[in-house]
């Protein structure tokens, strides 16, 4: 069946790469500003000039506040942080404690009411919506607790839709699937015999695992996970959860979790406490019988050319 977009533009997956199936970016640079041109349409991105160790997420001073009727509600006070490249960190709290709000905020799908996001060298706040999305395409790959894979598509038409839309280009060009690189990222998944089946056909882990597969095809500098095993058993989720952590392990990628599950968060580095909007205290992880074996990493670090 052919992939029409009428019918799946409220999934949220598909809202993200709003903007367009196509796009060829040329650019100049001069000073600290950026002129990228995607065909006939032009835009400027204010960068941040990045010191050798500056974190690849920033946040300073977070707030978002919600209007809910006449009473103001803030999800997020305050909030900074810092997440230094190729690092796995996890942002714990119970329902209601602003921690997906945080998630929508650090993956430029909000903007704060106050402070700033700097995302890789680039500050969200100066961005409009249509350049945050593009931006977004490149540097940032989202995995979701209800997966949001496009029911009529298979397994690997979901992949392969994700890295058409995100626009990557090599040498001015249209840059063609990694061939290799999905297969490595099928091997390293668990999910090579089932890309054929559509997700009615998968498991809860399978489609979640395909959903990681998606969100990792165009190879972004950060992966943000929002509850990935919420929906998933106990088995399901310990399996997700290895494949979160060897990813961030083998290919680089700056890895943010978003759970309510300290026994899920205790597999990062770093796990971040929220309450009541605030981050309340911070811990390393260490979760026994998680480690993943030293394996050879694929050709390149993980990057994000805008």
């Amino acid at each position: 069946m052919r992939f029409d977009p009428e019918n799946h533009r409220k999934n949220p997956i598909f809202t993200l790469f709003r903007g367009g199936l196509d796009g060829n970016f040329a650019g100049k640079r001069t000073g600290n500003r950026q002129t990228l041109s995607l065909r006939a349409i032009a835009f400027t991105i204010t960068t941040v000039q990045p010191e050798k160790s500056s974190p690849i997420i920033l946040a300073e001073n977070l707030t978002k506040v919600y209007a809910a009727g006449r009473i103001p509600v803030t999800a997020v006070r305050g909030v900074s942080l810092a997440v230094e490249p190729g690092e796995f960190v996890a942002i714990v709290g119970p329902s209601g404690s602003g921690k997906s709000t945080l998630f929508y905020l650090l993956g430029g799908l909000t903007q704060a009411t106050k402070g700033r996001v700097v995302i890789d060298g680039v500050d969200f706040a100066s961005l409009s919506d249509a350049e945050r999305t593009r931006l977004r395409k490149h540097r940032i790959g989202f995995v979701f607790q209800k997966f949001n894979l496009l029911p009529t598509l298979s397994a690997m038409g979901n992949i392969e839709i994700a890295h058409a839309v995100s626009g990557s280009v090599i040498n001015g060009k249209k840059a063609p699937l990694d061939r290799a690189y999905l297969d490595h990222l099928s091997e390293m998944l668990a999910i090579k015999g089932r890309l054929d089946h559509r997700p009615s056909e998968l498991s809860g882990g399978e489609q979640q695992r395909v959903a990681i597969a998606r969100a990792m095809i165009t190879r972004p500098a950060i992966v943000l996970a929002d509850e990935p095993t919420g929906n998933l058993d106990t088995k399901s989720s310990d399996a997700v959860l290895h494949m979160l952590l060897r990813s961030n392990q083998e290919l680089g990628q700056t890895t943010l979790m978003i759970t309510h599950n300290p026994e899920a968060a205790s597999i990062a580095s770093r796990i971040l406490y929220m309450r009541d909007g605030e981050i309340v205290r911070e811990e390393k992880g260490s979760r026994p019988g998680f480690a993943v074996p030293a394996a050879s990493a694929v050709t390149g670090p993980a990057t994000a050319a805008v």
